[in-house]
């Protein structure tokens, strides 16, 4: 749990813990982020969540004190909207990012996505599709690339994709699909190829102020700092880029 304030041209006011559920790929940005939120806010508490996207959206749909969802795809928080479990005015695509297929560090036999193919790549780890969003955007660049069938037999599953990188890490995997942004949080892995942009549907990673919230004020005030240019330039030296157009239509 996190302290932090802001002054007011109003009276004090009432403390206020903001509960901000999270993709994992985003904690460097946002632990980052929020040491610089902090800074002058004496009243606020922030309190990051992280984990699935599929499980954090379970989560709120079962009641679950949930101030802010930052999901990484869109099929989570689609849900979310159309049960209104989230202000649809408030969604935002935040920042965007990009599916790699990793390796280990010293592995030089995987270079593209083709080279899955070969007999000697037995396991390749990807994440659970309900849940995590990085698999399906891995399945739509196998079915584009027509070589989701045959690698069926390969596949393992990750609960998240640090359990992926886990399995390629270990060599308990020879390749494993990933987001760019989690790949470069390991010294372990090198990213062989970049899935192609046409390959897949856009990746975006929507945010929003979710309807149950007791602290929309708040809420709000901190999502719209999520989009300032101070933010914007710390989710960018992490990996992450910019949404040309940030609201949804």
């Amino acid at each position: 749990m996190i302290g932090c304030s802001r002054d007011r041209s109003t009276s004090a006011v009432e403390n206020v813990e903001l509960i901000v559920s999270s993709a994992p790929s985003l904690k460097d940005s946002l632990e980052e982020i929020k040491n610089i939120y902090c800074d002058d806010k004496k009243n606020i508490q922030i309190t990051f969540n992280y984990g699935p996207s599929g499980w954090l959206q379970n989560q709120i749909e079962q009641g679950s004190a949930t101030d802010i969802f930052i999901s990484q795809g869109e099929n989570q928080m689609d849900e979310l909207e159309m049960q209104n479990l989230i202000l649809k005015e408030t969604r935002v695509n935040l920042v965007s990012d990009e599916l790699v297929l990793i390796t280990g560090k010293n592995n030089m036999s995987i270079n593209c996505f083709e080279d899955l193919l070969k007999p000697e790549v037995k396991k390749i780890g990807i994440g659970v599709p309900n849940s995590v969003p990085a698999a399906k955007t891995a399945q739509e660049t196998l079915e584009t690339l027509a070589m989701w069938d045959e690698l069926q037999t390969k596949l393992v599953m990750g609960k998240d994709l640090f359990q992926v990188m886990s399995y390629v890490e270990t060599e308990n995997a020879e390749a494993g699909f990933v987001w760019d942004t989690i790949a470069k949080t390991s010294n372990k892995v090198r990213i062989a190829a970049i899935a192609p942009e046409n390959s897949h549907n856009p990746v975006f990673l929507p945010a929003a102020v979710i309807s149950s919230s007791k602290n929309l004020s708040a809420a709000d005030e901190f999502l719209n700092y999520l989009q300032s240019e101070e933010a914007m330039n710390i989710f960018e030296k992490n990996g992450f880029k910019r949404v040309e157009v940030n609201k949804e239509d």
